[in-house]
């Protein structure tokens, strides 16, 4: 099987995922080796490419990561993974709506009575029928899911429910939260986008 191998240390978010991407469609089977050099990239690339039906070994070699991504002559064709990792799929999949939080309050004015909207608003997506797809956080959203945040329990039972909590790298980064991410995964502008372009009803609160 055909051999290729791609550089992607130095690239930031998303362009590891959008290089692999690339040379995924050109090469429909064999072998491509991704490099990269953070473990953001590394899971980003990881759920691209699994999702995209490839097997996945990951290597580290000193300070950077060697994804070895296969797939066989026989393997039948695998969907193209819409974004890095959008979670579920079928039936029924796509009534579900995906929420958008650019923010840690609801609204522009007193930032006490703009908390307790929010944990308001959460109470009752934990309570509704069906949860959310997903929530997205983005910009100062990202405090929602770090340490500290008033709506943790509500965000974890949210996501033992099936939500896919996604929070934005670039903006845990930005702040220093990276460390301090307290529930669901992070994330990256391809894979966040492929949710807000997708089938998904999708409601913003900012």
């Amino acid at each position: 099987m055909a051999l290729h191998q791609l550089d992607c240390r130095g690239l930031a978010c998303p362009q590891p995922v959008l290089e692999t991407k690339k040379a995924l469609e050109k090469v429909p089977r064999g072998t491509v080796v991704v490099i990269v050099d953070n473990e953001a990239a590394r899971e980003n690339v990881r759920r691209f490419a699994e999702r995209a039906g490839w097997a996945v070994e990951v290597e580290a070699r000193g300070g950077d990561y060697y994804l070895t991504l296969t797939r066989g002559e026989a393997a039948p064709d695998a969907p193209e993974a819409r974004g890095c990792a959008v979670a579920g799929g079928g039936s029924g999949q796509e009534a579900r709506p995906v929420y958008f939080f650019t923010g840690n309050v609801i609204g522009q004015g007193s930032p006490d009575l703009g908390e307790t909207l929010m944990k308001s608003l959460f109470t009752t997506l934990v309570n509704g029928e069906p949860v959310p797809a997903a929530v997205i956080f983005m910009n100062t959203g990202v405090y929602l899911s770090t340490e500290g945040s008033p709506v943790l329990d509500a965000l974890r039972r949210l996501a033992a429910a099936g939500t896919d909590v996604l929070s934005c790298g670039t903006c845990l980064d930005y702040f220093g939260l990276r460390e301090k991410l307290a529930v669901g995964r992070v994330s990256n502008m391809y894979e966040i986008n492929a949710y807000l372009a997708g089938p998904h009803r999708v409601i913003t609160v900012a």
